[in-house]
């Protein structure tokens, strides 16, 4: 069964600067908050930041991809063309907009044609990794479906319910993009147990916490499955 994202999580040095960023540029609503994180509403899936106080910590330069409907995308664009140096791009006839948060992650903003207003979800998270051989195999097999695959074979595109996956060795994308280091990330599964099975020879470690288990894959991403 393929897994939906519960959340994001990204790695960032002062957690009230990085909150006024999302909540001024992006109009997200917080869900929660400690000391040490607050998470964001978008959509189905928590965009969760999180200062650096142990493992697991959260991502570093991370590409994502946010929804926003299609009928807000040009008022999207003029009000944040007055403060980033927007880099737009179109794939088939949706288009997305990219610029960077305070702390060197890629956001992009794409098109959708979901129901609601704002940020409606996240439908994309990058991941850096050194094998994409053996990183396809081992998220294929937690259920997720190959989509796409660069040209030079050094990046693929996997879906799961309701986002995308992609995997890249080292490189920059669009925008100077790059794909997240040591990000941690939420999937919702039917069966947590089923899905640890699938992969338990691939990970490095596993973790049973009380409402779900953390695993680390082999290019040392924080998997939760809840």
């Amino acid at each position: 069964m393929q897994p939906a994202l519960d959340w994001l999580a990204l790695e960032v040095k002062r957690l009230d600067r990085a909150t006024a960023f999302y909540r001024d540029h992006l109009r997200l609503d917080v869900a929660r908050e400690t000391d040490t994180e607050v998470a964001f509403a978008a959509g189905e899936t928590d965009l969760v930041l999180r200062r650096p106080t142990g493992p697991p910590r959260g991502g570093l330069h991370t590409h994502y991809a946010l929804s926003i409907p299609r009928t807000e995308y040009d008022a999207w664009y003029d009000r944040l063309a007055g403060t980033f140096d927007l880099d737009e791009h179109a794939f088939g006839d949706a288009r997305s907009l990219y610029f960077y948060d305070l702390d060197g992650n890629c956001v992009e903003l794409g098109e959708s044609d979901g129901e609601g207003s704002g940020v409606v979800g996240v439908f994309e998270v990058v991941l850096e990794v050194v094998n994409l051989d053996r990183a396809e195999d081992f998220y294929t097999a937690l259920g997720m479906e190959m989509v796409d695959r660069g040209s030079e074979r050094r990046r693929v595109r996997l879906r799961g319910d309701g986002f995308d996956l992609e995997l890249w060795e080292p490189q920059l994308g669009l925008a100077d993009a790059r794909g997240g280091v040591h990000v941690d990330c939420g999937f919702r599964y039917p069966d947590p147990e089923a899905a640890l099975e699938t992969v338990e020879g691939s990970v490095t470690s596993a973790e049973r916490l009380g409402d779900g288990i953390r695993v680390r894959d082999p290019d040392g991403h924080s998997l939760t499955f809840v």
